[in-house]
Parts: structure tokens; C-alpha cells; sequence
């Protein structure tokens, strides 16, 4: 996998993040269901902004994952990281965390808004617990003497958990900006929409990270 490849992913990737965060965040998107807000298949363009972010990056992470396949059986080689035992916990976190964002959407749509805060909030701390375990099995692999630039194996290791962490930050923005206006009184009715963007957006973070934690554990 080439630098020039790995770039002008990233580049697209960011390119359509930053589109789909404006569509979430921007003010008018917020009235129900206004003129343009759907496109002409009747899906919400925020949804459609939506999977051609997550249809891009998840090509990305299929590079990445065929790069380090490859490298690791690269001339016979079959190299492996001793992986924390702290991601199998942190594995469970991340799935406590979809798991409390599907609560959320089905909340939002029988018109529960302190449900709906309550499992926002509970999402957005698990998340956060997630990546705090994240930061600290980078500092047991530190500690054992795993350096990024020790091995291939463990470069990859950074460099996939980095940009999964990256992601994840990405949506708690977005998580934010949903949770802040739940907060200052905005109509449920209002914010259903991004409610369940978030919870899709999870979802499919939850399965990119069992695919690459099977891909480092067993590959």
C-alpha cells in the first residue's frame, strides 16, 4: 500500500467526515423534515452523507488490514504483538457503548427524551472509557518494550488503534453537539434523526474494531 494511496484515502475520508458533521450540526438541518432534507430515494441526506463516509473509510481500514497481512507473511515471516489482555475489556466497553446508543434510538422513537439523555450520556462516557483503555494498553506495550517504531506488527497496532480512536472522537463531536442541544430544550422530534446517525456511526465502529483486534490477535 502505497503513501500516495494511504493519503488521498485519509484526504477523502476527511473531506466527506467534515461534509456529514455540517449536515448534523448545521442549523437548518434541525426543522423537521424541510425541503431538501430528503433525497430523491427518500432517505435523509445526512444518512446518505452517512454511509459514503463510512463505504470510504471502511475501504481504508481494508488497505490497512491488507497491508499488515501482507507485511506479516512477507517472506515466510509470521510476526506477532503480545496484545494487552486490557483490550478483551476495553472490546466489551466499546460494545456497552453501541448497545446504550441502540437504547437511545429506541427511546427517541416512543418520545422519551429523559431515556434518551440518560443512555446518550451513558454511551458517551463508555466511549470515553473505551479510549482511555485504549491510551493505556499503548502504555503496556510501552512498558513491554513495543515501540512504534520497534516492528512492523506493532506500527500497525498503533496506527490502526490510532486511527479507530480518531473516529470514535470524530463522533463523540457530533455526540456533543446532540447531547448539548438535548440539554438546551430542542424537541426530540428534532433530533431523532441524529440520534440514530450516531447510533449507526457506533454500530459500524464497534464491528471495524472486532475486525481489527481478530485481524492482530489471530492473523
Amino acid at each position: 500500500m502505497s503513501p500516495v494511496t494511504v493519503t488521498a484515502a485519509l484526504a477523502t475520508g476527511i473531506v466527506i467526515w467534515v461534509l456529514v458533521v455540517r449536515r448534523l450540526t448545521a442549523k437548518s438541518w434541525e426543522h423537521r423534515e424541510q425541503e431538501g432534507d430528503v433525497g430523491a430515494i427518500g432517505v435523509p441526506a445526512a444518512r446518505i452523507g452517512l454511509w459514503v463516509f463510512l463505504a470510504v473509510v471502511t475501504s481504508l481500514f481494508a488497505l490497512f488490514l491488507s497491508a499488515y497481512s501482507m507485511r506479516m507473511h512477507h517472506g515466510g515471516e509470521h510476526l506477532h504483538v503480545a496484545l494487552p489482555a486490557s483490550l478483551w475489556l476495553n472490546t466489551l466497553v466499546l460494545v456497552a457503548a453501541s448497545v446504550a446508543l441502540q437504547f437511545a434510538r429506541r427511546a427517541s422513537g416512543r418520545d422519551r427524551a429523559l431515556d434518551v439523555r440518560n443512555w446518550l450520556v451513558a454511551a458517551g462516557a463508555l466511549t470515553l472509557l473505551f479510549l482511555a483503555g485504549q491510551l493505556y494498553a499503548w502504555q503496556q506495550l510501552g512498558e513491554a518494550g513495543y515501540f512504534i517504531q520497534g516492528s512492523p506488527p506493532t506500527a500497525f497496532f498503533y496506527l490502526l488503534t490510532a486511527v479507530h480512536g480518531l473516529h470514535l472522537l470524530g463522533g463523540l463531536w457530533v455526540w456533543g453537539r446532540t447531547v448539548g442541544r438535548l440539554l438546551g430544550g430542542a424537541e426530540l422530534v428534532d433530533l431523532r434523526l441524529s440520534v440514530e446517525l450516531c447510533s449507526e456511526y457506533w454500530h459500524w465502529l464497534l464491528l471495524v474494531w472486532i475486525a481489527v483486534f481478530a485481524v492482530l490477535s489471530y492473523l
